[in-house]
């Protein structure tokens, strides 16, 4: 998929420069995929660095010093939840092979105390699986009252994979979408917050990483013939992923376009994302129902 020149997404620098995102302070509102009619990714720069205009090495170090911020709020939605405050954080990643699902999961997911994650990365539907309806096993691997849970691919597949494959009838992948909207709508009402992150890479980009995997015997399990007939059908995956991403962004479960070119910045936008979306939530630890004086009294005298 060739990018274009245009920075859709991007946020103006001013003058002085001041970037609108940082003013603002919601690299969110950047990132969400703008209401309209119809989507287009060869209008999104995959090395773009939306809100960011400072380098890697500050964008590396800004990464590292979120992560006080992220563990002190993932603490106070699972505290919340002992107290029963029943939000939760759902982080979607979805994203061409090579986008960095599994490298956000490592990266940015690795900086919250796992104790308290749900990760499922979704393969090919199993046998069992099979049997069900395709949000079966989707329902299964929600993340509790007070979790932050991670799917490295999800429910889209059933309408990414099955589009482009001819898995499924183009009458059935066009209820699918009306049906994963009324889920995620549902997901919201019981208090799920839903962060869909679609990792945006460039063709030329895939192909520097596919090929460091096949120079590197260390990286030989993660490639497979899969993913050049994969790269072979780039242009029907853009269309599905397009349409997907049109059909299926709401108010209440936006997608969120990051350019994933560049690993550092991937990581820095997907915690940022993560961090806006846990400070609107502001989870409170509960207050206490017991007498705190009298039990401290009690612990003094037995010393």
């Amino acid at each position: 998929m060739g990018e274009k020149d245009g920075t859709r997404g991007s946020g103006s620098q001013k003058a002085d420069g001041r970037d609108d995102a940082k003013e603002a302070g919601r690299v969110s509102a950047l990132l969400r995929l703008p209401d309209g009619d119809g989507v287009d990714l060869t209008s999104y720069d995959a090395r773009d660095t939306p809100a960011w205009r400072d380098g890697k090495a500050a964008g590396l170090a800004a990464t590292r010093d979120m992560r006080q911020g992220l563990a002190d709020l993932q603490e106070r939605l699972w505290a919340a939840s002992t107290a029963g405050d029943r939000r939760r954080v759902l982080l979607i990643l979805q994203g061409m092979d090579t986008s960095g699902k599994g490298g956000t999961v490592k990266h940015v997911v690795g900086m919250f105390n796992p104790a308290g994650c749900r990760i499922r990365a979704f393969k090919a539907p199993t046998p069992e699986e099979r049997k069900h309806s395709f949000l079966w096993r989707i329902r299964r691997a929600l993340p509790e009252a007070g979790e932050i849970g991670i799917f490295d691919r999800s429910h889209y597949e059933d309408v990414l994979v099955a589009r482009v494959r001819g898995l499924a009838p183009h009458k059935e992948i066009a209820r699918r979408y009306r049906e994963i909207n009324r889920f995620e709508e549902s997901l919201a009402d019981e208090g799920v917050t839903v962060v869909k992150c679609f990792l945006h890479i460039s063709y030329d980009q895939q192909r520097r990483r596919l090929l460091r995997r096949l120079d590197n015997p260390a990286k030989h399990w993660k490639f497979s013939a899969g993913d050049i007939e994969d790269r072979a059908l780039w242009p029907e995956y853009r269309k599905a992923y397009e349409i997907a991403l049109d059909r299926c962004s709401t108010p209440r479960a936006p997608w969120f376009v990051v350019p994933a070119d560049r690993k550092w910045y991937r990581n820095w936008a997907i915690g940022t994302l993560l961090l806006e979306h846990l400070e609107a939530l502001d989870p409170r630890y509960p207050k206490a129902d017991f007498d705190v004086t009298e039990y401290r009294k009690q612990l003094l005298k037995s010393v």
